[in-house]
């Protein structure tokens, strides 16, 4: 058995270190992610200021006036060698979605591209587990990892016009769910009424990285009604367990 690469420590100016553990999405880099992350929030490090864990590697934030990258880098080294910390079990979420038109926008579109029947595309899409694997540049954007690699397209040469709130997007070997409404490279094959991001809840991120998403396949009457519910607050998605 192989051992895992040596992790690379890579400055990003004065006040961030990142963390490198491969060049893949896979859940076995990932999980090394989230062990130092874990390892970082225990440990409670003199002028750590924020971890950004990604799907390979972890952004470390600093302040330089209170610690210096070469011992920043030495305190990462003592705690990946140091016993893994116990983290919590990932949570299921099971996610309504729904693939009717208007709501599946390119749905056509990559079917075509694919050689593949719409119908084929909402099934291998539907029966995947996915794990997210971190939040984009904007709050609640869901990444996602475990795309069927039949859905494998590559994303578009400019960017399409506004995808809504709520949209599962795919590209590049990747799933996403989107929180707000932006112009994207992506396509969109569906929507979801649960929102990933809400400020009123306690805890406005849906999923924490590492837990598990899978989908449900509604209808357009089940999508409307449910996007009221979600409007008034309720958070209509559920945790297996």
């Amino acid at each position: 058995m192989s051992e895992e690469p040596e992790p690379r420590y890579l400055i990003a100016g004065e006040s961030a270190l990142v963390v490198e553990f491969g060049q893949s999405i896979d859940p076995a880099i990932h999980d090394q992610v989230l062990a130092l992350d874990a390892a970082l929030a225990a440990a409670n490090l003199e002028g750590v200021l924020e971890t950004v864990p990604t799907y390979r590697s972890i952004m470390i934030h600093f302040d330089p006036r209170r610690l210096t990258t070469e011992a920043l880098i030495e305190q990462v080294k003592r705690l990946e060698s140091a016993p893994a910390i116990q983290r919590p079990k990932p949570q299921r979420w099971r996610i309504p979605v729904c693939y009717d038109p208007p709501l599946a926008e390119d749905l056509t579109e990559v079917a075509t591209k694919l050689d593949l029947a719409p119908e084929r595309v909402i099934a291998l899409h539907v029966r995947a587990l996915y794990r997210v694997y971190m939040y984009g540049f904007s709050p609640g954007f869901t990444f996602l990892g475990g795309l069927p690699g039949e859905l494998g397209i590559s994303r578009r040469t400019a960017p399409r016009p506004p995808a809504p709130a709520g949209s599962l997007m795919i590209a590049g070997g990747q799933a996403l769910i989107t929180s707000f409404a932006m112009p994207t490279g992506w396509y969109v094959i569906g929507r979801t009424p649960v929102r990933v991001f809400d400020l009123r809840r306690e805890r406005p991120f849906l999923a924490n990285i590492g837990d598990e998403i899978m989908f449900e396949r509604i209808d357009a009457a089940s999508f409307e009604a449910l996007s009221r519910a979600a409007e008034a607050g309720d958070l209509v998605a559920r945790t297996e367990g």
